[in-house]
């Protein structure tokens, strides 16, 4: 039996005592105990697929095995994607918790999916990040799901990086004496970024040592020339107001990473459907 993370397991317990917290009134009033079957997750949209450990991991936990296909797969509507086996109560009563899951997380690895090929579009080097505006309590499993739809995670807590925001700029007094602070006061470990919002910013986070630099809301012209400007001294991050129209045209300006709070914060969960049988 596969176990996950304890905060994966901690919130699957909460998942099931939330529908499980009086039993299942209709199979167990309908379903002869001694009944097993078969189930099959549908596809109802275009999806790549995630959130299949936790799925699984739901099942088992009610006494039924399951199985996927691989984990960043793309399916069309009307294709199966895993199978789960064993009592036919344990089947219906897992459905619909399992399907909350890979219906959500299967969304953002399709956002994902979308965003990373409309960058490819462009044809350069430009990475797509997420960032922390997740779900609470969910953050590992749609990251994992980023990652399942071909992006990359930034900075998972905030103590795994150093992001000087607007607000560290406003109470440090600049972009300059905050980068200078974060310099002498963090770990030599860890990567130092910089949000800036003009060229005057990207400069005096170059003159004070930055590693990475934050182009937050620039238009892609003033992009273009922060890059022009970086000449390859720093990477370079552009953020907000990211849509999948305007991705290829930042793409095209040359900057490192693009980051999307929309990939986790608005993706739509996709139409995924559990068929059973006798």
């Amino acid at each position: 039996m596969s176990h996950l993370a304890p905060q994966i397991e901690r919130l699957i317990d909460l998942a099931l005592d939330e529908d499980l917290v009086l039993g299942d009134a209709t199979s167990e009033a309908t379903i002869d105990p001694a009944a097993r079957g078969e189930g099959r997750f549908l596809a109802k949209d275009e999806l790549v697929l995630a959130g299949t450990a936790v799925a699984r991991r739901i099942f088992e936990r009610l006494g039924a095995r399951c199985l996927f296909e691989p984990e960043g797969s793309r399916f069309k509507p009307g294709a199966w994607m895993g199978t789960a086996r064993g009592s036919m109560r344990a089947l219906l009563a897992a459905e619909r918790t399992s399907l909350n899951f890979l219906q959500r997380l299967s969304g953002v690895a399709t956002a994902t999916d979308r965003a990373v090929r409309a960058l490819a579009a462009a044809g350069g080097k430009t990475r797509l990040l997420d960032t922390r505006k997740t779900t609470p309590g969910w953050r590992r499993l749609e990251k994992d799901a980023v990652r399942a739809g071909g992006g990359q995670n930034h900075r998972f807590a905030l103590g795994d990086g150093i992001l000087v925001k607007d607000n560290h700029v406003a109470a440090c007094g600049g972009v300059g004496e905050a980068v200078r602070r974060a310099r002498s006061g963090a770990s030599a470990m860890l990567k130092i970024e910089v949000e800036v919002v003009d060229l005057a910013g990207l400069d005096e986070a170059m003159s004070a040592g930055a590693d990475i630099v934050l182009l937050d809301n620039m238009d892609d012209a003033t992009m273009a020339e922060a890059v022009r400007r970086a000449g390859g001294r720093v990477k370079l991050e552009a953020s907000g107001n990211m849509t999948l129209e305007r991705l290829p045209r930042v793409a095209a300006t040359g900057v490192d990473y693009v980051s999307m709070g929309a990939i986790t914060h608005s993706a739509r969960a996709v139409d995924i459907s559990f068929e059973v049988s006798g």
